[in-house]
Order: structure tokens, then C-alpha cells, then sequence
């Protein structure tokens, strides 16, 4: 049996495993995430606050950098060995960040972030190894069922940052990264019960078709635009968020709390997207997931209070999880099995490579252009993607009103 092959005793075992390897994979992340600015903001003097999301402009790019070698990785040597290799990383940024910070080093702070994204660019495909163990009708509903996995970390994950924040008073932030190694060495031990088969010598082989032809298809486009504005759209509001809130006079539990339920919205539809892919279409899904998300700017735009920041956030994460979900699942349906390490990482290298754009963009907004224009910015990439569904939804019309015909 080869890793394509979609057996269902494979589905049964490895999915459980990826959702629960994802919970510990996104605590680590998120309160990396909720941390990373803050800490850095604690260490860079006032003329050098607007370099407080560098941090988290070097872990996106972190995910950029390794998202291809991690993908050629897995296909040489199986997924297990990768998300190996990305646990053992999430360990060395929790070490490396507790030191960071102990040593007030904003410089070690920074590689520690990049080690961060190393990592994630590995976890990422947790949701592509549960679609390859999966029937073709199941693969939206392994995808979800994966990304529920990072509920846990919405609950826990906030929630374990602020209890670990002053572990070593007066080092402020220091027990966050001890917690969050300790969360990852589990991870690590769990992986090793991943049962997933390589891809023959044979499919190996094969190669597929060249990728420009398959990045040509209408679908590719489409997946490649949910998926990439989806995600720049949320970082950039996740990412200057804290910041934001500091701002306007909110402490470190406020903005926690924000973030954490900014997680909890991000993967809790998770539990029904892949049904409701099945259930109306992904190209409706995608739309909606654009639509909410503008909701996030009119949210942040009315207003500073506290439920504004809540609220936006929540609908920010809520819509990503439509866009990156549903153009995952319509990413899939775009390769065949000798195809899909080139194709995963040509996906994830454009989708993080402007998720690391954004990262940078937002502090930068944030100090010299304000709150203001950052959410302003968003709403034409939300446009982006409405219409690109549209667009694919009008040509497959057209193609079947063709096919009906001959």
C-alpha cells in the first residue's frame, strides 16, 4: 500500500494523530505568536518600536524559507521524518527564545522567531498528509478534522502564556518559551506514531506534469488566491493587533485574551467546514470566508474598545479558516499523487511568502501609517478573492454547459 492509497484503516489511525499533533503544534505557535512582539517591544528602545513584528516577519519568513525544502524533504524520506524534524525545531525556538530573553537579546529573539517558522513550514503539511490518506469524497472532511486540531491551542495555548508569563520574575516572558519547548517535546513523541507509507519508486518516478501547466488551471489560480489574501489579510491583523492594543492603553492579559479567542475562531469551524464544503461547494465557502473577513475591517474601523479588538478578531479568524481551508481542499483537486510535493510547496511557498510580507508591512503600517490604513488595506484583497471565485465558478458553468452538449 503506498502512501496515495486511500485505505481506511490508514484514515482512521494517522488523522486522529495529525489533529492532535496540530493542537500542540498551533499552542506552540500561539503563544509564540502572543508573545514574540511584546518581548521584543520590552526590549528595543522607543525609536525602535516600529521593528517589534520583525520577529514575526522572520518567522513567516522562516515558513517561506523552508516551505519548499520541507515538501522535497517528506517525499524523499516520508512525512513522519519531516514533522520530526519540525517538532525538534519548535523545541530549539522555545530554548532559544527563553535565552533570548533572559540575555535581552532582541538579535537572538529574532533567530528564535525564524526557527519558529522552520518549524511550521514542516506542521503545515499536516493538513496535506491527512488529505493523501484520504478518498477523494473525504478529503475535505480529513482537512477540517485536522485543522480542529488547533482548537485545543485557542483554549490552552493564551491561557498557558499567561499563566507561564512571570514563571521567572522579573524576567518577564521567560516561562513562556520553557512552557511552550516542553509543549513540543510532546508533540515530538507523538509523531512517532504516524503510520503513513512513502510514495513508491515508481510514483517517484513518474514526476507528473511540468508545474507551469498544472499552475495554469483556473482552479490552481483560485485555490493559490484563497488561500494567499485569506492569510495575509488575517496576519496582518493578527500580527499588529497586540501592538495596536498597547497603544490604546490594554495590558498583556487583554491582548492575550484577544488572541486567544482569535484562535479558538480560526479552527473551531473546523469541526463543520469539510461538511459544508460537501455540502454547498467550495467556491460558496471560499466567497463567504471574503466576506466575513471584511466584516474584521468594518469591526476594527468602528471603533478602539476592547469588544472592538474581540470581535474583529474573531471574525478574522473565523474567515481565514474558510479561505485556507477551502482553497486547500480546492488545491487537491488540482494534481495527481506523483504531483503533489511540488505542487504543496508551490502553494505554501506563495501563500507564505506574502504572509511574511504582510507580517513586516504591518509594523511598519502600524507605526508610520496607523490602525487605520492597515484595515483599509485589506478589503481589496478580500475583492480579490470574490471575484476570483466568480471567475472559476462562471468557466466551470461554461465547461459543463459544453460537456452537456457533445
Amino acid at each position: 500500500m503506498t502512501e496515495a492509497t486511500h485505505d481506511s484503516s490508514s484514515y482512521r489511525r494517522n488523522v486522529p494523530i495529525l489533529a492532535f499533533a496540530q493542537g500542540l503544534f498551533m499552542t506552540v505557535q500561539s503563544m509564540g505568536t502572543v508573545t514574540l512582539p511584546l518581548a521584543a517591544l520590552a526590549m528595543l528602545e522607543p525609536k525602535w518600536h516600529w521593528l517589534a513584528t520583525m520577529p514575526l516577519f522572520l518567522n513567516h519568513a522562516g515558513i517561506m524559507v523552508l516551505t519548499i525544502p520541507a515538501s522535497l524533504f517528506m517525499a524523499r524520506f516520508g512525512r513522519r521524518a519531516g514533522f520530526t524534524v519540525g517538532a525538534c525545531l519548535s523545541i530549539s525556538f522555545g530554548v532559544l527564545g527563553a535565552l533570548a530573553v533572559l540575555w535581552r537579546s532582541f538579535e537572538l529573539l529574532c533567530f528564535a522567531a525564524f526557527l519558529k517558522g522552520s518549524a511550521a513550514a514542516f506542521a503545515h503539511y499536516y493538513r496535506f498528509a491527512a488529505a493523501d490518506v484520504s478518498s477523494v469524497l473525504m478529503k475535505p472532511r480529513a482537512i477540517s478534522y485536522v485543522m480542529a486540531g488547533g482548537v485545543a491551542a485557542g483554549f490552552i495555548g493564551p491561557e498557558l502564556a499567561k499563566l507561564t508569563v512571570d514563571w521567572f520574575a522579573p524576567v518577564t516572558f521567560m516561562g513562556i518559551f520553557v512552557a511552550l519547548s516542553l509543549v513540543a517535546a510532546m508533540s515530538l513523541l507523538l509523531l512517532q506514531a504516524l503510520a503513513i507509507p512513502p510514495l513508491t519508486a515508481i510514483e517517484k518516478a513518474k514526476g507528473g506534469r511540468p508545474l507551469r501547466e498544472i499552475a495554469r488551471q483556473p482552479a490552481f489560480v483560485t485555490a493559490v488566491m484563497s488561500s494567499m489574501f485569506g492569510y495575509a489579510v488575517m496576519t496582518l491583523v493578527m500580527t499588529s493587533t497586540p501592538l495596536a492594543m498597547v497603544a490604546c492603553g490594554y495590558g498583556f492579559r487583554e491582548s492575550a485574551t484577544v488572541i486567544q479567542w482569535h484562535i479558538i475562531a480560526m479552527f473551531l469551524p473546523s469541526f463543520f467546514t469539510g461538511h459544508l464544503i460537501q455540502r454547498i461547494g467550495v467556491l460558496p465557502v471560499i466567497a463567504i470566508g471574503a466576506v466575513i473577513q471584511v466584516g474584521c475591517a468594518i469591526i476594527n474601523l468602528a471603533g478602539i474598545d476592547f469588544w472592538n479588538f474581540l470581535f474583529a478578531n474573531i471574525l478574522v479568524g473565523l474567515g481565514w479558516n474558510l479561505t485556507y481551508v477551502g482553497g486547500t481542499t480546492l488545491l487537491t483537486r488540482t494534481y495527481e499523487p506523483a504531483e503533489r510535493a511540488k505542487v504543496q510547496a508551490a502553494h505554501d511557498f506563495t501563500v507564505y511568502a506574502t504572509t511574511a510580507t504582510a507580517a513586516l508591512s504591518s509594523g511598519v503600517m502600524h507605526a508610520s501609517a496607523g490602525w487605520f490604513v492597515i484595515n483599509v488595506a485589506t478589503l481589496p484583497l478580500m475583492l480579490s478573492i470574490v471575484l476570483a471565485t466568480l471567475w472559476l465558478a462562471q468557466r466551470e458553468r461554461v465547461g459543463r454547459a459544453a460537456a452537456s452538449q457533445t
